[in-house]
């Protein structure tokens, strides 16, 4: 095979630097060639060769295949370990393993005793599992097992950053034996969906190509529905195969293994097929370019599977599909406009995906935090952040993020975090075999929808299809349909399966405890089994029939009218987090006792005072509260006045001049301070602005025993701004910002300190005779504006250089005043004259 060629520089690299990274193109026969040619090396030393494969099923393809070359069974020198599966001996030298089970070894024994050589297969399928063992495995290398050897394989895969993390280690390639393959490009309509199109497609390249045909699919439910059309309308020897992760083990088969003698196969398959997985007789590929995953959006707190665009690497992949066994064509639903801007790479799953079997992963570890193991894309900080907080509220993190009992409970499961910690919350309560059930469904939520009935989110109808599959129907009530129907169907028995195995785990945990008695009614308690796996998704009815999640975010039923849809409280199982509310998929019904007996802890009484602006009065309320929802709220008959004062001064802060008591005298007040505070910035503050946003200090100490509006509208103002003055700033406030000026006259004349000419004074032109200089203010640095008024105290003219007035611009308006009015005393020297409040001064001056 041509992995043959380079198989000597690989021994080489892995005998002199103990790292290196393969990248070997379809059809080199990596995969399997390369660990039984591996085995015979000194450095393995009878040591065993951990295998890592990305699926289940290309993990037991694997060991099926390299057990066929030794002529052996499966579970002599090569075997496998899978979820659910294991086929393996004393004699097993090497083990395929999928990337959890790694995860679980390496946390049971980081020295992974026995094992010489770690395989890292399909590297550039960027799974969290791949990423987290390698981190872990480089760990594990770094400060235990020098001589752990790892080999990290693609057929697609940038290499230089993977050589780098493993310490510059050795890059080997090796080209594949690949047919050409001619690209077709059939694109579709906006109108046409992409089932039609690949029906379509498939009856095109049976009249026009011969041998196999594989078509990729984003998912299963596009599966079933482009098999369903296809039936009835290909030639009868034509096999059409599904192929996809949740089929049960014969179908994958068939659909892998060899068309008979005289038939051609169709198989419709899932991304599972784009790699390690060599599937027979394929000639012609069809690509709708589409792909399904899983994207964790921090914000919500929830994952959504999306179908998006395929990238450049994943096209490609498919491509080579059909030019392994002879020359063979690809056809693209997309138009070569389209090819040419794909993004080039799909994203690592650790960039989008749900991060908290990773957080409680690390913490089993014993790492603080993700830094402390090399990757090459750490996790994210928000979404890891979102998965330890989830952690802590499931208890498997302490305070302070380190891992718990419980947390070590959970971790040794295998399930996802939330899963775990729901099985091991029902174990006690007599409702274990029912949340292994459960567990099993919630794991892939759209199996068994239309054998449940209504298909309408009540999750209780599934659970009791499966329940009844296994002989365990239950008590008929809690209005949930009985769900007799026979066992049978490879989804049940697959679902019973993985059921069963959480039972024995289960009950391994808990020997030599007490039982904890007969099961308890799964119909009932359904809601209460979902709600510890997903406490934020508990949810109250609101009085418009939307939900109000635990979490804060709302929820609805997409297609009312629903059996659930008058429920009052509700824990979801399946909620989008798209648009301002999400859409209920699965939820059963919650009872609000349990709050009580179950999430005690959790509830609070949160005692508030807030403003009622109708009422002009604070108003205290005692709430009880589960998070965002509310349960009850009552009036509170004994407020604290430190909770009435915080109300009063946040409405004052927030109203400012609309609630507090301002008058023309404590508003002079007020501008006369900000007037020299313009001059010097040590003086305070005193805005609205500024009063408002330090409301606690300035009215603080003012409002005991306050608690309505009349109460604020006896604020005293003005002894407020000038207590916080001080008295030695007050005598300078009244010498710099005084409230009057006295005039020649005598009279005492208001100062104003608001407007475009502040300060300013109004006074009768004849008061002011005998003045010869602006008076000035504000440490002799600002002039006062005056505003100089006729006997009928209309305006005559404004001038801040008085002097200058006297000596031009008076004898003008003289002679216009004299005119209007004669009676009253106009000198023709206003700087030796006298001035009066009266139409002429005192002695008769002329």
């Amino acid at each position: 095979m041509p992995i043959d060629v380079v198989l000597p520089e690989l021994k080489n690299a892995l005998e002199s630097r103990g790292t290196a990274v393969l990248l070997a193109e379809p059809g080199a026969g990596k995969t399997t060639r390369t660990s039984l040619e591996l085995l015979q090396e000194p450095w393995l030393a009878r040591q065993q060769i951990l295998l890592l494969e990305p699926r289940r099923l290309a993990a037991r393809a694997a060991a099926f295949y390299m057990a066929k070359q030794l002529n052996e069974p499966v579970g002599e020198t090569v075997g496998y370990r899978i979820r659910t599966e294991a086929r393996v001996s004393s004699r097993t030298r090497i083990t395929v393993v999928t990337e959890g089970i790694l995860t679980r070894m390496l946390q049971r024994d980081p020295t992974l005793d026995g094992t010489g050589l770690v395989i890292f297969d399909e590297f550039h399928e960027r799974s969290i599992h791949a990423d987290l063992g390698l981190a872990l495995v480089l760990q594990s290398r770094q400060l235990l097992r020098e001589d752990l050897r790892v080999l990290v394989m693609s057929a697609t895969l940038d290499a230089e950053p993977v050589s780098a993390l493993l310490g510059d280690a050795p890059v080997v390639r090796s080209r594949g034996r690949m047919y050409p393959v001619e690209t077709v490009f059939v694109p579709r309509s906006r109108e046409e969906t992409p089932e039609a199109a690949v029906v379509r497609t498939v009856q095109r390249a049976l009249a026009e190509q011969d041998g196999g045909l594989l078509v990729f699919l984003p998912g299963a439910r596009e599966i079933r529905r482009v098999q369903s059309t296809l039936a009835g309308r290909v030639p009868g020897n034509v096999i059409v195969a599904p192929l996809f992760g949740a089929l049960p083990q014969d179908q994958q088969q068939r659909a892998i293994e060899p068309a008979p003698d005289g038939q051609r196969k169709v198989v419709l398959a899932t991304s599972i097929a784009e790699t390690s997985l060599t599937v027979s007789g394929i000639t012609v590929v069809i690509d709708t370019g589409l792909r399904r995953t899983s994207l964790f959006s921090p914000r919500t707190g929830m994952s959504r599977l999306v179908t998006v665009r395929a990238a450049r690497d994943a096209a490609d992949q498919r491509r080579g599909r059909a030019g392994r066994t002879a020359p063979g064509v690809c056809y693209r639903l997309w138009s070569e406009a389209e090819d040419r801007v794909l993004p080039e790479s799909t994203p690592p799953e650790m960039l989008e995906a749900d991060l908290t079997p990773l957080a409680l992963e690390l913490a089993a570890w014993g790492a603080a935090a993700p830094d402390e193991l090399a990757w090459l894309d750490p996790p994210p900080a928000a979404p890891y952040s979102q998965a330890v907080g989830l952690l802590r509220q499931l208890g498997a993190l302490d305070g302070a993020g380190r891992i718990t009992g419980h947390g070590r409970r959970m971790a040794e499961l295998g399930l996802h975090p939330r899963l775990a910690h729901m099985l091991l919350r029902a174990q006690p309560l007599g409702l274990g075999r029912a949340a292994c059930r459960l567990a099993a469904l919630l794991e892939e939520p759209g199996l068994l929808k239309d054998r449940a009935g209504s298909g309408d989110g009540d999750l209780r109808s599934r659970l009791a299809v499966l329940m009844a599959a296994a002989g365990e129907p239950g008590p008929r009530e809690g209005g949930a349909p009985a769900g007799d129907e026979p066992a049978g169907g490879g989804d049940i028995e697959r679902l019973l399966t993985v059921s069963r195995q959480w039972e024995r785990s289960l009950a391994s945990f808990s020997a030599g405890t007490p039982s904890p008695g007969e099961e308890r009614d799964y119909r009932r308690y359904c809601g209460l089994l979902v709600s510890f796996a997903y406490p934020d998704r508990i949810a109250m009815r609101r009085a418009d029939g939307r939900y109000l999640l635990r979490s804060g975010r709302g929820a609805v039923f997409a297609r009312p009218p629903q059996t659930l849809a008058a429920e009052p409280f509700l824990a979801i199982a399946d909620v989008d987090d798209e648009g301002a509310e999400g859409r209920i998929r699965l939820a059963a019904p919650f009872e609000e006792s349990w709050l009580a007996d179950y999430y005690a802890d959790d509830l609070q009484v949160e005692r508030s005072a807030e403003w009622d602006d109708a009422a002009g009065a604070v108003r205290a309320r005692v709430r009880h509260r589960f998070g965002a929802i509310v349960l009850k709220e009552l009036p509170d008959p004994k407020p604290s006045s430190e909770m009435i004062t915080k109300a009063l001064l946040r409405v004052v802060a927030e109203q400012g001049s609309r609630i507090l008591p301002w008058n023309s005298k404590n508003r002079q007040l007020q501008a006369r301070i900000l007037f020299l505070r313009r001059l010097d910035e040590s003086w305070p503050d005193v805005s609205d602005e500024a009063l408002a946003a330090e409301a606690e200090d300035w009215f603080g100490p003012y409002l005991s025993g306050f608690r309505k509006k009349s109460d604020l509208k006896t604020l005293p103002l003005s002894a407020i701004l000038e207590n916080r003055l001080g008295w030695q700033r007050t005598q300078e406030l009244n010498k710099e910002a005084p409230t009057h000026l006295v005039v020649p006259s005598g009279s005492r004349i208001p100062v104003q300190y608001e407007g475009p000419q502040a300060p300013y004074v109004a006074v009768r032109l004849q008061e002011v005779f005998g003045l010869l200089e602006t008076p000035r203010i504000g440490f002799g640095k600002v002039p006062v504006t005056l505003h100089l008024l006729s006997p009928a105290s209309r305006p005559v003219q404004v001038t801040s250089d008085l002097r200058s007035f006297w000596e031009g611009t008076y004898f003008e308006v003289k002679k216009d005043l004299k005119g209007r009015y004669p009676k009253h005393y106009w000198p023709d020297d206003p700087f030796a004259a006298t001035a009066t409040r009266r139409v002429r001064p005192e002695g008769g001056v002329k």
